[in-house]
């Protein structure tokens, strides 16, 4: 069950990251609102996972795949580059957590 606390905690997070981007290209102040809702909800669904789960894992993985999954909708929403640099760094991110994963024991 924690795991898709962390995967919640991911998600919103991710919300939170593309809604900054989203408050420097309109004039709208409800992206800051939705900034602050994202980040709240992901802290506490964070807080609940690091209960069960080792919070240099948790830590890991919310950061790897919130950064992965950023660069990628960036990409897509957004145009921003995708360089081979990029595709690498991506994978290796991945690799990590999943190997954090892999040694995680609860």
């Amino acid at each position: 069950m924690h795991w898709l606390y962390l995967l919640g905690a991911i998600l919103f997070e991710v919300m939170g990251t593309l809604s900054i981007k989203q408050t420097t290209l309109s004039n709208n102040y409800y992206w800051v609102i939705a900034v602050i809702t994202f980040y709240s909800i992901s802290f506490v669904l964070l807080g609940i996972t690091v209960k069960k789960l080792e919070i240099g894992t948790v830590y890991a993985i919310w950061a790897g795949f919130g950064v992965v999954l950023v660069t990628l909708l960036g990409w897509l929403i957004f145009k921003e580059t995708m360089s081979l640099q990029k595709v690498v760094a991506i994978m290796l991110i991945i690799t990590g957590t999943v190997m954090l994963k892999l040694q995680q024991t609860v």
